[in-house]
């Protein structure tokens, strides 16, 4: 099977180059965000793929805890993108910014703006989603952990550099495909073993099939908390700035969460396929290539596998361009210039892939790159990037701005950092008191302006 895969994911390699190379882009907002006409399918099939990069952690949490993975990665995001289609994604097509950002400069100043950039890159760098990358590169090869990460990061890197956002989206269309045929034919193929969703679900363990997944609602509901990330999310915000009209950024998001509805029913059947077929796997983050492995013939096997690549690829190159402009378009400290922007993020580029690469080979759980990422920097940029779209009356000034997301990131990270054997101190998810810190610096500044004002 890997010769047959290998044969496979060559093809996929030299389609994906000539499907980046396409037109150039033309300035510096056709590089960044494919000239503001994104229409309806290229919006969908871009943002669909984008935010299913993690594949292999949720094939590692489905085997692990259950069907408690629909509770902790589909609804909660459901909802969130949901009140983001209705409430945000029209504003943002209606206005002028490129970036979050730029938002938080409009709102609140240069410093709030640097900050928020820093805590944007913090969030886009592909980290995870190299790791995962490397990981099926280094079961289909052979190749060292170092020698994969370089080869995925740097061929992501290379064409997407070609023409900007126009490579992510055409490329996206190809991966959609793949990755809802792959996931289909595995998920068909394993329920036929199991005896369907009536015989799969018997065998399950009894915590498999509880809603928390035997984990207690605290590590079930802080997820809830990190799928606010949506409303921060810069690939939505990248997408709805990208879209023709505020009504395809509206729609798109809409039918996105229909087909990651879709998804989930798919990728979650085979994780929990691969927890009863496979109860002895020692690597849970290999689940569904192991699972491909056993229920499989060999063709659709490779078939599968290059599905995998696929997916992690379509969320890798997004965010890896996503943290190429941050550093090219907001990081930037140089005259401001349409070539000097496209000139900066393709080194921005460079810098990504080297420093997710590096952070790849310091981690070994896609899941616990999430959760800390994600506690960090969702709560420092929740509440200052919310109260953007609020009434001026709501919003914090900008020193303010700037210390609650210094504050909140700080926070989460000190708590991060102090967990020890028994969990986290007082038992809290580190997002708890980052927001609570967050919260705390927006009320005294509103009540500060208040007492001036009157």
């Amino acid at each position: 099977m890997p010769s047959l895969a290998l044969i496979l994911l060559a093809i996929y390699a030299v389609a994906i180059l000539a499907l980046a190379r396409g037109r150039a882009a033309a300035g510096a907002e056709d590089f960044l965000l494919a000239g503001r006409r994104l229409s309806l399918p290229a919006f969908i099939a871009t943002l669909v793929t984008t935010w299913y990069g993690g594949i292999l952690g949720i094939g590692e949490y489905a085997w692990r805890f259950g069907i408690s993975t629909w509770v902790v990665f589909g609804l909660p995001y459901y909802l969130a993108a949901l009140v983001f289609a209705l409430w945000l994604a029209p504003r943002l097509r209606a206005g002028a910014a490129m970036s979050i950002p730029d938002l938080l400069r409009d709102a609140y100043g240069g410093g709030a703006r640097l900050t928020g950039a820093v805590a944007v890159y913090a969030l886009t760098l592909p980290v995870a989603y190299v790791l995962m990358l490397a990981v099926l590169l280094g079961q289909l090869t052979g190749w060292p952990m170092p020698l994969a990460v370089a080869v995925g990061a740097g061929f992501s890197a290379l064409y997407v550099g070609v023409s900007g956002f126009r490579s992510v989206v055409r490329t996206d269309l190809l991966q959609l495909v793949l990755m809802y045929s792959g996931f289909a034919l595995l998920a068909a193929a394993a329920l036929g073993r199991t005896g369907g969703i009536e015989g799969l679900w018997a065998a399950l363990p009894a915590d498999h099939r509880s809603l928390d997944g035997g984990r207690g609602w605290q590590a079930v509901l802080v997820w809830y908390l990190i799928a606010l990330q949506t409303m921060v999310e810069p690939a939505f915000y990248q997408r709805a700035f990208a879209a023709r009209t505020p009504r395809v950024a509206r729609t798109g998001v809409i039918l996105s969460v229909a087909m990651w509805a879709v998804f989930d029913f798919l990728t979650i059947t085979c994780g929990l396929a691969a927890r009863v077929l496979l109860p002895g796997l020692d690597d849970p983050l290999t689940a569904y290539p192991a699972l491909a492995g056993l229920v499989l013939e060999p063709w659709l096997a490779a078939f599968f596998t290059l599905a995998l690549f696929a997916t992690v690829m379509s969320t890798l190159d997004s965010y890896l361009f996503l943290a190429a402009a941050t550093v090219g378009h907001d990081l930037a400290t140089d005259a401001p210039g349409e070539p000097a922007e496209r000139r900066r993020t393709r080194w921005g580029l460079l810098l990504s892939a080297t420093l997710a690469g590096a952070g790849a080979l310091l981690f070994d759980s896609v899941v616990t790159v999430w959760h800390h990422v994600g506690s960090v920097v969702t709560s420092a940029l929740l509440l200052p990037v919310v109260s953007v779209h609020l009434p001026a009356r709501w919003r914090s000034t900008g020193g303010a701005a700037t210390a609650s997301m210094t504050l909140s990131a700080a926070v989460a990270l000190a708590w991060i950092l102090a967990a020890d054997d028994a969990g986290y101190p007082l038992g809290l998810e580190p997002m708890f008191p980052a927001l609570a810190a967050s919260v705390l610096v927006w009320a005294v500044d509103r009540v500060s302006a208040g007492a001036q004002r009157g």
